[in-house]
């Protein structure tokens, strides 16, 4: 499914729009559509979604719940900053979650599978060439979680989600002021999963990861200097 999807509730395949709309400003938040620091107002997601107030309202709720937005004293919402210290537990957290749920996958990914995750490392790079910031987004969280979905490890898989939407806005504002996109290591991934090497996909996996946190650090300490 994807933000586009239509909402029919009752017809076979649809999601009800409560989800739907959910899933819209996820992405919005994961895709760099939010930035910290923004506001995030029931008026304002109403009318960009089109969606009703009921289900914004439920949105915001669960997203405020799993950390991508932040709900302060005045009950004003917004996107929040990261810290430094905030960058480190994510970055300890996904480096301990994302190569292990790599090498999970490697056994279940079939070459149908592996040659998929190629075609989207494809469409990445025609974002990369492009300058197309939210294209790349997309088109990197789509290769990640193809990938980590095929590891049935859905528990480890929810939890690396909700890290991804802590991290994501950051990271888009650091690829939009330094008007750099990549590189990444993902031929380096899609090289071990074809030769069945597990240590080298998680290898490749936590480097890739490394990168992004890398450049998030950089702009926060610059922040604070």
């Amino acid at each position: 499914m994807t933000s586009n999807d239509t909402v029919a509730p009752g017809l076979p395949g649809k999601l009800p729009e409560h989800e739907a709309t959910y899933r819209r400003l996820r992405d919005m938040a994961i895709f760099g559509e939010l930035v910290p620091g923004q506001k995030v107002t029931l008026q304002g997601i109403t009318a960009q979604l089109g969606a009703g107030m009921t289900p914004v309202r439920e949105a915001i709720r669960r997203l405020t719940a799993e950390g991508a937005l932040v709900l302060h004293e005045n009950r004003r919402v917004s996107v929040p900053r990261l810290t430094p210290s905030q960058a480190d537990e994510l970055a300890f957290a996904r480096l301990a979650l994302e190569p292990r749920l790599a090498e999970l996958a490697l056994a279940r990914l079939s070459r149908d599978q592996i040659d998929g995750l190629e075609a989207v490392d494809a469409e990445i790079d025609a974002a990369i060439a492009t300058d197309d910031v939210r294209g790349y987004l997309a088109g990197n969280y789509r290769f990640h979680f193809m990938l980590y979905d095929a590891a049935e490890a859905p528990i480890l898989t929810s939890l690396t989600r909700s890290l991804w939407l802590r991290f994501a806005p950051s990271l888009r504002v650091v690829m939009t002021s330094e008007n750099e996109i990549g590189p990444d290591r993902h031929k380096d991934a899609i090289a071990a999963m074809r030769a069945g090497d597990a240590g080298a996909l998680a290898a490749a996996i936590d480097a890739d990861i490394r990168q992004g946190i890398d450049r998030v650090r950089s702009d926060l300490q610059a922040l604070s200097d």
